[in-house]
């Protein structure tokens, strides 16, 4: 072979491999990204992020490919996936990072996938409630949920889509449609409410967040979020005006951001946060680690309503156990009701979407 021409296409491939302008998602050429990246990836559990350019999505996406865990991450959104698949790909983790835009390349996205995040969806902005948000996100969490159905049936799915007490009832409907649906693989996160909770009882008690622990049960907006401070660890006590102002604060967290942000958005970061937090436990519960336990909005028998936020603990196939709620004093006993009866409302009209 000619030397000079053997060189010129080498450089020429080089050159198409590092131009961005000449990168399409999906295509295959001699040296794609893909394939460039795909060989010598860690061993792991391969992840797919569902709207992976939002707000929420692209800190998850960082925060994931940090993980490892995690072998390979998938990141699908309508818009902007490119870029933000090319900027995390960078990154000098394990974990190899593929990008899929549009939903023609939904299916591509989550064909063996071990664990799907869902963060798709509009944000809350001001005056706006969760249920403001049902309408656009419903339809969205929806079309994905028939593509998990299709190419990934038996993957752990992580719900954060608002409002969640509406999308994990929706999710559920759908798999039932299509035949795949298995309660113990369906997790609402709640997790942000943990985190807030330890992190405001923390500041009252004076103590690390990182040692308290806060069991937060119910739902996941407004009243629905019931944080049982009587279960506090380590064994603490509070005054009735710090019962008030804590379950307020962590009831209230989500507006407390999107106020702050003034129009610039919701709680993106600590959301992302709180997700690559309660993701590495169903990844940890997958590896086989033992005591992995969380509090996360499932299929629940622990009260009358079909789902309901409560500690679980974590397995090989998603959730193994569904603790009951303990010991409840009487400030817990009347917020327990009134979240149950907003969050039954939220949780049909979930159903209701689906079924009508």
């Amino acid at each position: 072979m000619n030397p000079t021409s053997d060189a010129t296409q080498r450089i020429a491939r080089i050159s198409a491999h590092l131009q961005p302008s000449n990168f399409q998602m999906g295509e295959s050429s001699g040296l794609s990204r893909e394939n460039c990246r795909a060989k010598g990836g860690a061993p792991g559990f391969k992840v797919a992020i569902l709207g992976a350019a939002g707000g929420i999505g692209q800190p998850l996406s960082l925060l994931m490919k940090m993980n490892p865990l995690v072998s390979v991450l998938h990141l699908y959104d309508v818009v902007n996936t490119p870029g933000v698949t090319s900027d995390i790909s960078h990154m000098d983790t394990g974990a190899v990072v593929r990008g899929f835009l549009g939903q023609q390349q939904l299916e591509d996205a989550l064909t063996g996938m071990d664990l799907v995040i869902i963060p798709a969806g509009v944000p809350r902005k001001p005056g706006m409630t969760r249920d403001d948000l049902f309408n656009i996100n419903a339809g969205i969490v929806k079309t994905l949920c028939e593509g998990i159905a299709k190419c990934c049936p038996n993957a752990i799915v992580n719900v954060i889509s608002n409002p969640v007490n509406s999308t994990v009832p929706i999710a559920a409907e759908v798999f039932k449609k299509a035949g795949t649906f298995d309660p113990k693989r369906l997790l609402g996160v709640t997790m942000l409410d943990v985190v807030r909770a330890n992190t405001f009882v923390a500041e009252v008690l004076g103590l690390d967040p990182r040692e308290v622990d806060v069991p937060v049960v119910g739902g996941h907006a407004g009243i629905t979020i019931l944080p049982l401070l009587s279960q506090v660890k380590p064994p603490c006590s509070f005054t009735p005006e710090e019962i008030d102002y804590l379950t307020a604060r962590i009831q209230n967290g989500g507006t407390e951001v999107v106020e702050a942000k003034a129009g610039a958005g919701s709680a993106t970061l600590s959301m992302a946060y709180a997700a690559v937090k309660f993701a590495d436990a169903c990844l940890r519960a997958l590896r086989g680690d033992a005591g992995v336990i969380q509090c996360a909005f499932i299929s629940s028998q622990v009260t009358e309503l079909p789902f309901f936020a409560s500690k679980v603990r974590l397995g090989r196939t998603g959730v193994e156990e569904i603790y009951p709620l303990g010991p409840l004093n009487e400030y817990e006993r009347a917020g327990l009701e009134k979240a149950k009866k907003e969050l039954a409302s939220s949780i049909q009209k979930g159903i209701s979407f689906i079924r009508k």
